[in-house]
């Protein structure tokens, strides 16, 4: 496990030496973050208890929507735009001669990536939002701690469907398309455009049960405190078993990649 510590460290370092890039994308995510308060600030007058949440909770919701939209790689900027190259190229044959799992290596990489954006460009939002917006924000220690659990669930289950994804480029001439419907689907069925609350009968329920609800739905509904006690372990549960099922599926679907390339010949 101390060589996937080291390539996590290392790929947080990668991402920490773009200050130029990270305090534009610091810019960006509070500039969407006062559009998007405002929008729900005048649908909320109109709609007080809209979904379950208050006012104060629907502006937190906003902007813990950009403290993690870059760690869960909603729209991109992750690991499978190198992986899905590398499988073009034919360079991962090298990868798969390395003594260490393919899949772990680059969960690794992209653990780092994702907790270097959720400090460096999650963070500063956040705190803006809070000086801007009466949020609601929990004061227990425990809260933070349970919701820092469920997003670290999100991180995993957002890996797994784009690991999954990605491999897709050993079966298509160019996996950018697949990319973007996943890129599509992940702000979607997210919570990232609307609370998942507020979709109507049979779409909300189907979305709440979607993996990529784990991405931010479930981590908002936590810190928001609408899950406690055994509701909280039932929403671990669910993340946690998305993120089983799809990484086996990634395992799997590696291994039938594998063949193909010894069949091949690399």
């Amino acid at each position: 496990m101390r060589l996937y510590a080291v390539v996590a460290a290392g790929s947080f370092r990668r991402y920490a030496t773009y200050r130029t890039a990270t305090a534009a994308g610091v810019f960006t995510n509070t500039v969407f973050g006062f559009i998007l308060a405002y929008t729900y600030t005048a649908l909320w007058a109109e709609r007080p208890q809209l979904g379950g949440y208050d006012t104060s909770q629907a502006l937190t919701y906003v902007w813990l929507g950009q403290a993690l939209l870059m760690a869960c790689a909603m729209m991109g900027g992750g690991f499978e735009d190198e992986l899905m190259e590398r499988i073009r190229t034919g360079d991962i044959a090298v990868d798969l001669y390395r003594p260490a799992d393919l899949q772990l290596w680059w969960l690794a990489g992209d653990l780092g990536r994702a907790v270097f954006h959720l400090l460096g460009r999650g963070v500063a939002p956040m705190f803006l939002g809070a000086l801007a917006f009466d949020l609601a924000l929990p004061g227990s220690l425990w809260t933070w701690l349970a919701f820092l659990v469920s997003v670290l669930l999100g991180l995993v289950v957002s890996f797994a469907v784009r690991y999954l994804v990605a491999l897709s480029a050993f079966w298509l001439l160019d996996g950018a398309g697949a990319m973007q419907v996943a890129w599509l689907m992940g702000m979607f069925f997210s919570g990232m455009l609307l609370p998942l609350n507020l979709f109507p009968g049979l779409l909300g329920e189907v979305a709440r049960m979607l993996p990529w609800s784990s991405l931010l739905q479930v981590p908002a509904d936590v810190l928001l405190g609408k899950h406690t006690g055994w509701g909280l372990v039932e929403v671990y549960a669910f993340q946690g078993g998305w993120a089983v099922a799809l990484l086996l599926a990634g395992r799997l679907l590696q291994r039938v990649a594998t063949r193909r390339v010894v069949v091949q010949g690399g």
